[in-house]
Protein backbone atom coordinates (compact mmCIF):
# COMPACT_ATOMS: atom_id res chain seq x y z
CA UNK A 1 0.00 0.00 0.00
CA UNK A 2 1.48 3.35 -0.90
CA UNK A 3 1.50 6.50 1.22
CA UNK A 4 -0.93 8.03 -0.93
CA UNK A 5 -3.99 5.35 -0.44
CA UNK A 6 -3.15 5.00 3.15
CA UNK A 7 -3.52 8.83 3.42
CA UNK A 8 -6.56 8.82 1.86
CA UNK A 9 -7.82 6.02 3.35
CA UNK A 10 -7.07 7.97 6.93
CA UNK A 11 -9.20 10.89 6.10
CA UNK A 12 -11.56 9.04 4.40
CA UNK A 13 -12.31 7.33 8.25
CA UNK A 14 -11.52 10.75 9.66
CA UNK A 15 -14.42 12.24 7.99
CA UNK A 16 -16.68 9.45 8.82
CA UNK A 17 -15.67 9.61 12.84
CA UNK A 18 -16.47 13.27 12.47
CA UNK A 19 -19.87 12.83 10.53
CA UNK A 20 -21.16 10.03 12.51
CA UNK A 21 -20.41 11.91 16.19
CA UNK A 22 -22.73 15.27 14.62
CA UNK A 23 -25.32 12.79 14.23
CA UNK A 24 -26.31 12.34 17.87
CA UNK A 25 -26.75 16.29 18.03
CA UNK A 26 -28.48 16.75 15.46
CA UNK A 27 -30.87 14.01 16.39
CA UNK A 28 -31.44 15.37 20.13
CA UNK A 29 -32.89 19.30 18.86
CA UNK A 30 -34.96 17.09 16.21
CA UNK A 31 -36.61 14.96 18.37
CA UNK A 32 -38.28 17.03 20.78
CA UNK A 33 -39.81 18.95 17.72
CA UNK A 34 -40.68 15.54 15.71
CA UNK A 35 -41.96 13.78 18.16
CA UNK A 36 -44.99 16.24 18.85
CA UNK A 37 -45.85 16.49 15.68
CA UNK A 38 -46.35 12.59 14.99
CA UNK A 39 -49.51 11.63 15.13
CA UNK A 40 -50.65 9.16 17.70
CA UNK A 41 -51.11 6.00 15.20
CA UNK A 42 -47.76 6.47 14.33
CA UNK A 43 -46.29 6.11 18.10
CA UNK A 44 -47.03 10.14 18.73
CA UNK A 45 -48.56 11.41 22.06
CA UNK A 46 -52.10 11.21 22.70
CA UNK A 47 -54.48 14.02 21.92
CA UNK A 48 -55.10 14.27 25.99
CA UNK A 49 -51.05 14.90 26.54
CA UNK A 50 -50.30 17.91 28.41
CA UNK A 51 -48.04 20.66 27.26
CA UNK A 52 -44.60 20.43 27.28
CA UNK A 53 -42.91 22.00 30.76
CA UNK A 54 -41.80 26.04 29.75
CA UNK A 55 -44.13 26.22 26.74
CA UNK A 56 -47.38 29.23 27.12
CA UNK A 57 -49.74 26.37 26.96
CA UNK A 58 -48.07 24.75 29.91
CA UNK A 59 -48.61 27.70 32.19
CA UNK A 60 -52.26 28.08 31.30
CA UNK A 61 -52.69 24.26 31.70
CA UNK A 62 -51.33 24.56 34.87
CA UNK A 63 -53.18 27.66 36.09
CA UNK A 64 -56.16 25.41 35.06
CA UNK A 65 -55.94 22.15 36.51
CA UNK A 66 -55.27 24.10 40.05
CA UNK A 67 -58.39 26.05 39.59
CA UNK A 68 -59.72 22.17 39.14
CA UNK A 69 -58.14 21.46 42.16
CA UNK A 70 -59.50 24.47 44.66
CA UNK A 71 -63.24 23.93 43.18
CA UNK A 72 -65.82 22.16 45.69
CA UNK A 73 -66.32 18.58 44.50
CA UNK A 74 -70.05 18.02 43.40
CA UNK A 75 -72.26 16.58 46.07
CA UNK A 76 -72.68 13.04 46.11
CA UNK A 77 -76.32 11.28 46.30
CA UNK A 78 -75.02 7.56 47.26
CA UNK A 79 -78.31 6.99 49.66
CA UNK A 80 -80.16 5.55 46.56
CA UNK A 81 -77.73 3.25 45.92
CA UNK A 82 -76.06 2.44 49.13
CA UNK A 83 -79.37 1.21 50.46
CA UNK A 84 -79.93 -0.56 47.27
CA UNK A 85 -77.30 -2.50 47.44
CA UNK A 86 -77.72 -3.50 50.86
CA UNK A 87 -80.72 -4.92 50.20
CA UNK A 88 -79.49 -7.08 47.91
CA UNK A 89 -76.85 -8.42 50.70
CA UNK A 90 -79.51 -9.46 53.24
Amino acid sequence: MSYGSRLFTLIGLALLTCGLGGCGTINANLAAGISDTLPQWAGGLPPDAPPRPGSAKYDEFMRERERKRLEAPPPKDDTGAASASLEAIH
